[in-house]
């Protein structure tokens, strides 16, 4: 068998400052200047219009939410000693992003019938676990990348050991944030979000698939492998977001199970988007670091199947993941409907 080598994968993007001179605490303050802009309190009502045009308006719908959903993260996190840990914390918590796991979560919760504020703190641990994921998928043990969303990634602004602690404290913080803060939900529901969310990020989730992706760098993998990495690595996760809703809202088993499906779909698909991507977007428009699973001679779907078929790969699976909607009202399945094509034809 071949032996795993270890690499130093990316080198800082030509374009922008040098991270020796940039300021911490002004790196800091240019995400908050940022997000200022689009902040709500979490605590006004959501719009629902019904005089809107029967079209969905899915720009304005994830507007809303994701407005929701950062001033929620902002006021379940507020800044404590040791500062330096919860500004890291922050940092990366309130950088952005298209919050697709936390809005599918309240949109799950919606559609069988729940009201989305009871999912709001289940909707707030997926986006806590998965900047988890993404502060230690940066560090140079792993994808030693510089750059997410745009700005310096958490390491490079608060150091390794800092940005360790900062994810280690997200995660563990996710599972406490929805156990103490869910309200109006039998108990029981409550702990099925929590195995859910468990078993998605652990040795039978995201760490699994992260596992599998790093020992698999420089061996050629079949289709099976890579769909396991991609499964495990990024679905699950998505998977948890929308079954978690769906539990707080009041779903049966049998809806859960569909809903399950949708979200396998759009997990895998979500992950096959991104490997093309990776190879036909500029760093500038995806904000992260472009061809660097070129660079680490990762097996990715446009490697393994072409991409053209790649992109037909992801057609299929979000085609498929929308037929799992059918039967449900209209106007409650639309923002699930829309945020699957929206993985589906995203641009970063």
């Amino acid at each position: 068998m071949q032996a795993f080598n270890v690499q130093t994968r990316i080198k800082p993007l030509s374009k922008c400052i040098p991270l020796s001179t940039l300021s911490r605490r002004s790196i800091i303050k240019k995400v908050f200047r940022k997000d200022d802009t689009t902040r709500t309190k979490s605590t006004e009502k959501v719009s629902h219009n019904k005089n809107e045009s029967k079209t969905f308006n899915f720009e304005k719908y994830m507007h809303e939410r994701a407005n929701l959903v950062h001033a929620a993260l902002d006021e379940c996190l507020p800044m404590a000693f040791p500062e330096v840990l919860f500004e890291s914390m922050r940092y990366s918590l309130l950088a952005g992003g298209k919050r697709v796991r936390p809005v599918l979560c309240l949109a799950s919760c919606e559609l069988v019938g729940g009201d989305c504020r009871t999912a709001l703190p289940a909707a707030c641990a997926m986006e806590m676990v998965h900047t988890m994921s993404l502060i230690h998928d940066d560090l140079p043990a792993m994808d030693n990348d510089d750059y997410r969303r745009g700005l310096p990634t958490n390491h490079k602004v608060f150091g390794e050991d800092i940005a360790i602690l900062a994810g280690d404290a997200l995660l563990v913080y996710a599972f406490e944030y929805i156990a103490k803060a869910t309200r109006g939900v039998d108990p029981s529901r409550v702990l099925k979000v929590i195995i859910e969310l468990g078993r998605a990020t652990g040795a039978e989730g995201l760490v699994a698939g992260q596992v599998v992706d790093i020992k698999s760098e420089n061996l050629d993998v079949d289709l099976s492998v890579l769909q396991y990495i991609h499964e495990h690595k990024t679905a699950a996760l998505l998977e948890a977001a929308v079954v978690s809703g769906a539990i707080l809202g009041g779903a049966d088993d049998k809806t859960i199970a569909k809903l399950r499906k949708y979200s396998l779909h759009i997990g895998l698909a979500f992950q096959v988007v991104d490997d093309i991507l990776d190879v036909t977007q500029t760093s500038e428009v995806l904000g992260k670091t472009a061809a660097k699973d070129v660079a680490a001679n990762k097996t990715t779907y446009p490697k393994l199947v072409g991409l053209e078929k790649s992109k037909r790969i992801a057609d299929d699976l979000i085609r498929e993941a929308i037929q799992q909607l059918d039967g449900f009202p209209k106007e409650k399945a639309d923002p699930l409907i829309a945020l699957a094509q929206y993985i589906g034809y995203r641009q970063n």
